[in-house]
């Protein structure tokens, strides 16, 4: 039950941290977990073929989450726009 309680907190932070870096209207508490959940398995799968390994702790799974909620936002604008 704690590692999905980790992963609630890590999503949550992280598309919070995306929706503010790619400032737009935002998406909602839950969507912000989503993206950030989602993102988490987006940044893991990249850092992972590029083979960097961020520091460990929640503050590496932040940051991994950060930068793969960030592309999907990008990516989910790009959608919407189409």
């Amino acid at each position: 039950m704690s590692g999905i309680l980790y992963w609630l907190i890590v999503g949550l932070i992280a598309g919070w941290l995306a929706g503010k870096v790619m400032k737009g209207g935002g998406y909602g508490v839950l969507m912000d977990i989503v993206l950030g959940i989602l993102g988490g398995i987006v940044g893991g799968w990249i850092f992972g073929a590029l083979n960097i390994w961020p520091g460990g702790g929640i503050i590496g799974g932040i940051l991994v989450a950060f930068v793969g909620a960030v592309l999907l936002v990008w990516i989910t604008r790009l959608i919407k726009k189409a």
